[in-house]
């Protein structure tokens, strides 16, 4: 809004006129801010995401916090949401602290045929194109994500957008450490 200042430096507010160019910022702040939260991501090599179903099959397990799982047909690398495991694998990092340990954990709890329940965050995929998710055991529906920290074989890894379980990974973790679990007391 364009103010006139009177001659004592009050505003006249009998003479407001909108200023186009903050009008129009306005509406593009509005909109950078509404549509993300109202849109699915339509992005290229992402619209198959939007039709899978949201349960699955383990076909193999990478390290702890990543898996490949048969859904409708095909596979997907999926990424455990908000969690990190120590590396195995990783060309730079080599093996890390616990991270063979957590790595079997995931073996034993998610061996080759467990069904489980796949739940997205905001963000489908990662810059890896892996589907990001929080996995349940489809038959006792216990949280993987959640039991990796609880255990002490993960740290909380909140990686915004995707952080709608950001709370309970940090409460599990000081748990964890607190009670020295896993990585906790080994790392």
């Amino acid at each position: 809004m364009l103010r006139r200042r009177t001659r004592h430096g009050n505003v006249d507010r009998t003479h407001l006129t909108p200023r186009p160019a903050l009008t129009f910022a306005a509406a593009l702040c509005a909109a950078a801010i509404l549509v993300p939260a109202c849109s699915r991501d339509t992005s290229t090599n992402d619209s198959e995401t939007t039709t899978l179903s949201n349960e699955g099959v383990v076909v193999s397990v990478s390290d702890g916090d990543t898996i490949t799982v048969a859904i409708d047909g095909s596979r997907e690398k999926v990424r455990l949401i908000g969690v990190d495991t120590p590396e195995t694998k990783h060309p730079t990092k080599g093996v890390q602290c616990w991270g063979p340990e957590a790595s079997d954990f995931t073996t034993r709890m998610l061996p080759v045929g467990t069904r489980v329940r796949l739940v997205r965050d905001v963000e489908a995929r990662d810059r890896y194109r892996r589907l990001l998710a929080y996995v349940y055991l489809a038959d006792t529906d216990l949280f993987f994500n959640l039991e990796l920290v609880r255990l002490g074989y993960a740290r909380p890894y909140p990686f915004p957008p995707n952080t709608t379980h950001k709370a309970d990974f940090a409460a599990a973790a000081w748990d964890a450490q607190q009670s020295e679990r896993g990585l906790w007391a080994k790392c």
